[in-house]
């Protein structure tokens, strides 16, 4: 089992309001988020930026394993996420998270391509955690 951390600080309220992200790793290092990273286009980060790139980097490992351990030597494995944040009555969800992959897989058949893609997409741990639709377009080159 690993544990993983993350820390948020929110100095102010609302939208007046700034914050900022650290992690363990110090990948990210007191990285600022607001009310103007999220919804104004400001740099920074936010949370779906962050969901998203969790959700990518967690689906393109596992399927990278599925290949493998299919007996798939590698080449290229590129995936983007596009997580949507839809406001509701009430306040806002995470609504979908698009996942859009690229691969060149050298002797792999489309099927089975499609069937080990769709397998990781439902078992790596990101899309268990995620309650919400999660959609995967596929393009293999070869």
């Amino acid at each position: 089992m690993t544990v993983n951390r993350a820390s948020a600080r929110y100095e102010g309220f609302g939208k007046e309001g700034r914050g900022s992200i650290t992690t363990r790793s110090g990948v990210l290092e007191k990285q600022p988020y607001g009310f103007g990273t999220r919804f104004e286009g400001k740099p920074g980060t936010n949370p779906e930026e962050l969901i998203a790139a969790a959700h990518a980097a967690c689906f393109t490992m596992a399927l990278s394993f599925g290949l493998a351990r299919a007996g798939y030597a590698g080449d290229t494995l590129e995936t983007s996420a596009a997580v949507t944040l839809d406001q509701i009555e009430g306040g806002f969800e995470i609504g979908k998270s698009a996942l859009t992959l690229t691969a060149k897989v050298p002797g792999i058949s489309a099927d089975e391509f499609a069937k080990i893609a769709e397998e990781a997409e439902k078992n790596c741990p990101v899309s268990k955690l995620l309650d919400c639709e999660i959609t995967l377009e596929h393009s293999l080159e070869n």
